[in-house]
């Protein structure tokens, strides 16, 4: 510096800048270091970042007045340095030597200013709209001036200003500098076309200016506009594009699929080439003869790699990341400056005479550090939460995709629960994951230098102490594995346990006919007591964990401090020595904490990581395994010699398949129940594993499956699935599928919203709406599963000759229909037999009678005379038209007469399913209102009356708002047990006192040194300090047992217990307006957080709430001036608490509330891919999923900045305290000893964290208690009437008659809807059969749940045997009664506990009813016999054969009332004989009620009752009704039979 600043210009002085009370700094200093060290600092950065600029163009910003004032000031800022510069040559040329650093300087500063102009254009160009880069320039320019402006002020108080020219333009540049200071706070306008102009709520985040992304002070809006009302998702911001799903998941699945193809590309080669050696037989010498060797050689190398979805995570989202480390990096290292500022205060207050202003800088650099490390630690943060969030989106679209490609092999091994897993608890541990992942080489970097710095303070005592931390890690290591363990084998329990829950909640209408729901509770009950015994294991360990790592600080202060003092006597322990060594153990303690938990987090995730790369590695569908290609040809499908299995590994399904289906025909596919007919059609669809042969398909499709696939949408989403909407085709459509009467009654006409899996429809409704898809979709080719089973017989008519037959909708399309009904089979051109997965024969329907084969023995033995009198029929109702306009059954048909009163009747009675009224305190009102539109509009024309607004069925989920209210913790703390909560607080009270207690002792120890009496006492100090340390210790370990062990777990059992206990009691109407997927959630998420969040949850708070007040008390007793400060920072903190916790527990209601409709949209998609894919519509349907995971990320976003902006003030907060307690340490000076200074500052120093941490983990605790509420909500479910009731229970062999009596009976669905049975009189002797026919909606399945009581009487009794079945209990009831229903219900499970979950009954007596209902032969070839295991729903049987089981479940039961449901609609002719000659004579002399569609099943039956609107219209013997010419015979005509 000497040649710069020439000799008479010191550089440093020590007696001028350090020894005296007025500190000023050289003048060579003040005119080459502070200058420079901005100008250093833009040079060094500015290639970086404008190459960054080059890379990312955000558009283009206008020029604006702001940008004009910056531009000017730095060109008026280089000129006053080049007057400076051409000042001194001046002097020089008169003469005046000047040394080199008045050349030197500004010229530097000039060029920096050059720079500075052009980067402010070209960020300009660039789109940045608030620069970080230039605004720390300023701020260090600013900084750095500051002290030459108080020095220059000084010189010139003393009068001595040599230098005018210089003096003048050092206030100019500092005047401009500071202007530009305070300009570069301010933001320029958006760039040109850029999202913000366009979105109307976009993120205030893209247009914030540097300061306010620092501080993430753009947040404070929304916190002002959460705390004065509960948010809504109208008020969220829309997503940053680079976060939204569209942008994310590409970026995903394309590393994915560069990560597959490598996998693939590598192994694939070289077996290529080994098989080729091994077959040609040339140049086999390298592998040796035989081909056995090669297939070993393979088998190795398939092993070898397989596609590593890490690597694909890495790819995608690594940089982004990375940045985020590099914050990390830095936070690292400003982190060891304060406990060097600490020593440095301490030994300021030793020393008597040393200037005051080197306390307070002291005082305000460790402020300064403590807030620089915030706001960097900060951004660390936000940088790995948003990548957390990317990664989840990424996950969730990847999985979403995938289920909607994967083979029927794939979806056996993972059901549908599993994969509902994967997407929400897996992809929310990679979540959880990326916000610690830093820490796995950033705490080792903190361990290695705090270690640095004890050696220095404490020599190689350190070593004794880092003993104890090594011991410790193996401990840990050990729990860990432990818990590791556990936890997969509670997710096993979890999976089983909603995954019986999800098939409860599917069957629930069925547990309720049969009375089983005690069974199927104790089900559940035994997996969750596995479940809870998992937990409490867990919870021991955690016990223990939290001790050693609660304690591991203690014990390593303790033993490094126990070892200094008795290694030499020479060694004493002073402040300096001890607290600086505790300040930077408390820096150790947080990696120490955090190692085991990162790795234990990536012990979870990387079983996460294999569970979701096990499902995207699954074997996809085949897209080529059908030829699509649309090439000439005059047959539309053709299948030559195709063989068929399910799994690759499966048996056979179909062999020898050779069928050609000319363009436009129509194929009957015909057989008994599990020959392959449906297997058919998936061939077809491509859904099964094709092992030769070769599929073609010409043209688009469509596909109607066998269970119709119903959307949670409006009905007219349903139909159009997605192409635009046509006013007249989609009538004619209506119009076919004879759905148009049914919109009369429907709430809402087509507007109305289904609810989930179509639960509002009838079955023949929802079959119809499934093929109304198909038709409006007008594709090449149909596919239609049995589409007429769920239908009436005179609707199946209509569909048949509207739609399907020679002269329907349909006609000149090639259709492939899969049928029962022998009614329709001379009609078709072409019939296909299946037996036994092969085809038997194939021909039109003539032929295949003259062939005399399989299936002309198939019609002899089904009525013959019954198709010839058809054709019959058919012929005479043409001919009847002209003069027969209004016949019975037009009549009954369409309903379009025009008297509202009756019309009205009509409409009014399907809102059964609509919830009314949103108006809970009078619902009459509502629906009067509502009654009145409905009237008027019947007089307006058709074309207005479409504009109907569907009414919501389904309920959207309820989010509470407001305050967690107080009740709810009580709810828990009650659970817990109200004395055993108050003795935890208590405990964790004792557990902070003794900490408080060791360091008070250990402050007073230090000051040992101060008088001289180190060595007498050393044992005692030592041994009272590892008594108070040891037993702090011995309250964690007994408090977590206590806590964790039992009381919460206790708590978490009878939550559990209670919401079971209350949903299974609910009735029906719950489970129609609740959807499943909402009730699995409060399965699933919520159990889950009572288990294991909340107890966690409790004891963090606990500990910091206590640390907290310890810090505040030991603050204020040593300097009472503390008490001044500590109100205001408290009220600082409530208020922001305030705002925090208000808004942020209204983000998390709203994100949890957005993410059921994921699941539920996946869950609904993976039972409907089929249909998805037949139709061609993944990209749609992926779409959908993109828009409600961006909609779930919208709320989560806000949440995650939430935490950000309230950690940056909260630990202003603390930042404060510190130095308010260096300050107060500096004044206090000559009262406090070092040792109390040391304990004061080094609690300050701590106290940032624990005040974070407490506001954190109240806001978690609210948010997860809300668990407790949402659990206790559904707990308290209205229930229905009790299952037994005691005093009325009936005689045990009640009903022993069988007489059924209605008195004028009426019921309706829920209240406030209208009736749906209305005044029903009728007597039924015991034995009789009687059949319930009429259209569907007549009431005629109402009818029948109102015998088992699953809709309650509005009026009137039902008399079984003189009981009044309204007096007794449920169970006793539906115990007594058999229903064969109408959809067939299975759970998983093996044959005989879906037969008999009760085991009442012998092997022998189940196998008996085995025989009667035919399945006897077919479980007798299973391996397992009556233990087949049942997959979920029964997907391995045939609807039939589960129909079936459903007969054998009646045959067991005998009782002697019987009500058979539509049962028969899924069976083939033949089984449907087999089914009613069983019920003739096994129910010989019991009371059958039939809902018949076939009504030749019912002609042999005592009566007939016939519904219409709820009311009985005729009820007779079928001979008689026949003679009356009224509905009934209208009927029959229909069917054929009259």
């Amino acid at each position: 510096m000497e040649h710069l600043c020439g000799s008479e210009l010191p550089f440093w002085e020590p007696n001028l800048t350090l020894y005296t009370d007025l500190p000023d700094l050289p003048e060579c200093f003040q005119m080459s270091v502070l200058p420079w060290a901005p100008c250093i600092y833009l040079w060094a950065i500015s290639p970086v970042y404008i190459l960054y600029l080059k890379r990312n163009n955000r558009g283009y910003i206008m020029m604006s007045i702001l940008n004009r004032i910056k531009t000017v000031l730095s060109l008026i800022l280089w000129i006053v340095c080049w007057t400076d510069l051409f000042s001194a040559f001046h002097e020089m040329n008169e003469g005046q030597p000047k040394s080199p650093i008045y050349f030197v300087t500004p010229l530097i500063v000039g060029m920096t200013m050059l720079l500075v102009t052009f980067l402010i254009q070209f960020e300009r160009l660039r789109g940045v709209q608030s620069s970080g880069v230039l605004f720390i320039f300023w701020t260090i320019s600013v900084l750095c001036a500051i002290v030459p402006f108080r020095s220059k002020i000084m010189h010139a108080n003393q009068g001595e200003v040599k230098d005018k020219l210089r003096f003048t333009t050092f206030y100019i540049y500092f005047g401009l500098t500071l202007i530009e200071l305070i300009l570069a706070c301010f933001n320029e306008k958006p760039p040109l076309f850029s999202s913000m102009v366009t979105d109307p709520n976009a993120c205030p985040e893209t247009t914030a200016g540097f300061l306010s992304r620092m501080t993430f002070w753009w947040f404070t809006g929304l916190a002002i506009k959460g705390y004065k009302s509960p948010l809504e998702s109208k008020d969220l911001w829309s997503l940053n594009k680079q976060d939204s799903s569209e942008l994310v998941v590409p970026s995903l699945l394309n590393e994915w699929e560069m990560e597959k193809s490598k996998a693939h590309s590598d192994p694939n080669l070289k077996e290529q080439a080994t098989f080729i050696k091994a077959g040609t037989g040339a140049e086999t010498n390298n592998v040796g003869d035989n081909p056995e060797e090669a297939e070993v050689l393979l088998s190795k190398q398939k092993e070898s790699r397989k596609p590593s979805f890490l690597w694909a995570l890495l790819r995608a989202f690594g940089p982004y990341f990375l940045i985020g480390s590099a914050f990390k990096l830095l936070q690292d290292l400003v982190t060891f400056v304060n406990p060097q500022l600490l020593r440095m205060l301490i030994n300021f207050t030793k020393q008597p005479n040393v200037p005051v202003w080197w306390g307070y800088a002291l005082a305000f650099l460790m402020f300064g550090t403590s807030l620089l490390q915030t706001l960097i630690l900060h951004q660390h943060f936000q940088y790995c939460f948003v990548t957390g969030m990317r990664l989840r989106s990424g996950i969730i679209g990847a999985i979403y995709r995938k289920s909607l490609v994967i083979t029927n092999e794939a979806k056996r091994s993972s059901t549908v629960g599993e994969v509902v897993n994967l997407m929400s608890v897996d992809a929310q541990r990679f979540m959880d994951l990326t916000t610690f992942l830093n820490m796995l080489w950033s705490a080792p970097l903190q361990i290695v230098l705090a270690l640095f710095f004890l050696w220095q303070n404490l020599g190689p005592s350190v070593l004794a102490g880092v003993a104890v931390m090594v011991l410790l890690i193996p401990f840990n290591a050990f729990i860990a594995m432990k818990t590791r363990t556990y936890q997969v084998e509670q997710m096993k329990h979890k999976d089983d346990r909603i995954k019986l829950m999800n098939e409860i909640l599917n069957g629930i209408k069925v547990l309720k006919l049969y009375a089983w729901e005690i069974s199927f509770k104790d089900k559940i009950l035994q997996i969750r007591q596995k479940e809870l015994n998992v937990l409490r294991k867990t919870a021991y360990l955690s016990a223990l964990s939290t001790m050693a790592w609660t304690s591991a600080p203690f014990l390593v202060a303790m033993t490094t401090f126990a070892v200094y003092v008795t290694v030499d006597e020479n060694n004493v322990l002073d402040a300096e020595k001890a607290f600086v060594s505790l300040s930077l153990f408390n820096i150790l303690r947080f990696p120490l904490n955090m190692l085991p938990q990162v790795i234990s987090s990536i012990v979870q995730a990387s079983v996460s990581l294999k569970r979701i790369q096990d499902f995207l590695s699954h074997s996809e569908l085949d897209p080529e395994s059908v030829d699509r290609r649309n090439n000439p040809s005059e047959y539309a499908v053709t299948v030559i010699n195709g063989k068929f299995s399910w799994t690759k590994q499966d048996k056979v399904t179909l062999e020898n398949i050779n069928v050609m289906v000319p363009q436009g025909s129509l194929l009957a596919v015909v057989g008994h129940v599990g020959c392959g007919k449906t297997s058919l059609v998936s061939a077809l669809l491509g859904e099964m594993e094709k092992l030769e042969g070769e599929v073609s398909i010409r043209g688009s499709m469509a596909y109607v499956p066998q269970q119709a696939w119903i959307q949670n949408a409006s009905l007219r989403d349903n139909i159009l699935f997605g192409n635009p909407y046509v006013e007249q085709k989609y009538r004619c459509v209506l119009e076919a599928c004879s759905l148009t009467p049914d919109l009369e009654v429907l709430p809402g006409g087509d507007l109305t919203e289904i609810g989930e899996k179509g639960i509002n429809l009838s079955g023949g409704q929802r079959q119809r709406v499934s093929l109304a898809r198909a038709i409006y979709s007008e594709a090449d080719v149909y596919l239609m599963d049995d589409p007429l089973s769920a239908v009436d017989a005179h609707v199946a008519k209509h569909i048949f000759d509207h739609v399907i037959g020679p002269e329907g909708v349909l006609k000149g399309k090639t259709r492939i229909l899969v049928t029962h009904g022998i009614t329709f089979l001379p009609q078709v051109d072409n019939i296909l037999v299946m037996v036994d997965g092969r085809m038997s024969e194939m021909g039109s329907y003539q032929d295949l009678l003259k062939q005399n084969g399989a299936f002309a023995e198939f019609l002899r033995n089904y009525s013959l005379e019954d198709i010839i009198e058809d054709e019959e029929v058919t012929l005479s109702v043409v001919d009847e038209e002209e003069d027969f306009p209004e016949d019975a059954l037009s009549n009954h048909v369409d309903m379009v007469d025009n008297e509202p009163a009756v019309n009205e009747a009509r409409r009014q009675f399907m809102r059964q399913m609509s919830i009314m009224s949103n108006d809970p305190e009078n619902p009459k009102n509502k629906s009067i209102r509502l009654r009145r539109c409905s009237v008027k509009k019947l007089a307006e024309p058709q074309a207005e009356k479409k504009e109907k607004l569907g009414e919501k069925l389904t309920q959207a989920e309820t989010s509470e708002t407001g305050r967690v209210k107080f009740k709810v913790y009580w709810e828990y703390a009650k659970a817990v047990g109200p004395l055993l909560s108050l003795f935890i607080c208590f405990l964790y009270g004792c557990q902070s006192a003794a900490a408080i207690g060791a360091n008070f002792w250990l402050s007073d120890w230090t000051n040992d040194v101060l008088h001289n009496r180190t060595h007498e006492i050393v044992q005692m100090r030592v041994g009272v300090y590892a008594a108070l340390g040891i037993s702090q210790g011995a309250l964690i370990l007994g408090n977590c047992l206590l806590c964790r062990a039992y009381s919460m777990l206790k708590a978490a059992h009878t939550t559990h217990l209670n919401m079971l206990h209350a949903i299974l009691r609910a009735p029906q109407a719950f489970f129609e307006a609740t959807p499943s997927g909402r009730l699995l959630n409060r399965f699933s998420k919520d159990v889950d957080t009572i288990d294991s969040l909340l107890p966690e949850n409790i004891d963090i708070w606990m500990r910091t709430f206590w640390y907290t007040v310890n810090v505040l008390i030991v603050c204020s007793a040593l300097t009472p001036m503390f008490l001044i400060v500590i109100v205001p920072l408290m009220l600082f903190y409530w208020w922001v608490q305030r705002f925090y916790v208000a808004t942020s527990r209204q983000l998390k209601r709203l994100e949890s509330v957005s993410r059921s409709p994921i699941y539920s949209h996946f869950s609904e998609t993976i039972t409907g891919t089929s249909v998805i894919r037949a139709y061609g519509r993944n990209s749609a349907f992926v779409l959908m999923s993109n828009m409600k995971v961006d909609e779930n990320q919208k709320s989560y976003y806000p949440g995650i900045v939430s935490n950000r902006w309230l950690g940056v003030r909260i630990e202003f907060i603390g930042n404060c305290i510190v130095l308010f307690a260096a300050v107060f340490a500096v004044i206090g000076k000559d009262k406090l000893n070092p040792g109390l200074v040391g304990l004061s500052v080094s609690y300050a120093l701590q106290v940032t964290m624990s005040l974070n941490w407490m506001v954190r983990m109240t806001s978690d605790l609210e948010s997860n208690i809300v668990a407790v509420e949402r659990v206790k909500e559904y707990s308290e479910t209205p229930t229905e009437a009790p299952w037994v009731v005691e005093d009325k229970r009936p005689p045990p062999d009640w009903p022993s008659k069988g007489n059924v009596e209605l008195m004028d009976y009426s019921v309706r669905y829920r209240e406030g809807l209208d009736l749906v049975l209305r005044n029903l009189s009728l007597k039924v002797k015991g034995g009789e059969k009687i059949g319930i026919v009429g259209r569907t909606g007549a009431g005629k399945s109402s009818m029948t749940l109102c015998l088992f009581r699953l809709l309650e009487a509005a009026e009137g009794e039902i008399v079984i045997d003189e009981v009044k079945i309204s007096e007794i209990g449920l169970h006793d009831l539906r115990s007594k009664l058999t229903i064969i229903p109408q959809e067939p219900v299975l759970f998983s499970g093996t044959l005989r506990m879906n037969l008999d979950p009760f085991e009442k009954y012998s092997d022998d007596e189940v196998w008996r009813a085995l025989e009667l209902s035919h399945l006897k032969k077919f479980v007798s070839n299973q391996a397992a016999k009556l233990n087949l295991e049942c997959a979920e729903g029964g997907e391995n049987l045939s609807v039939g054969q589960r129909q079936l089981v459903c007969l054998a479940r009646a045959l067991l039961r005998k009782t002697r009332i019987l009500i058979l449901d539509e049962a028969t609609a899924a069976v083939d002719l033949e089984t449907d004989d087999l089914i009613q000659s069983t019920i003739r004579t096994q129910f010989e002399d019991c009371t059958v009620f039939t809902i018949a569609h076939r009504l030749n099943t019912i002609m042999d039956y005592t009566r007939v009752l016939v519904l219409d609107k709820g009311q009985i219209a005729e009820f007779d013997t079928p001979t008689k009704l026949i003679g009356q010419k009224g509905i009934f015979f209208g009927m029959a005509k229909d069917a054929g039979l009259a």
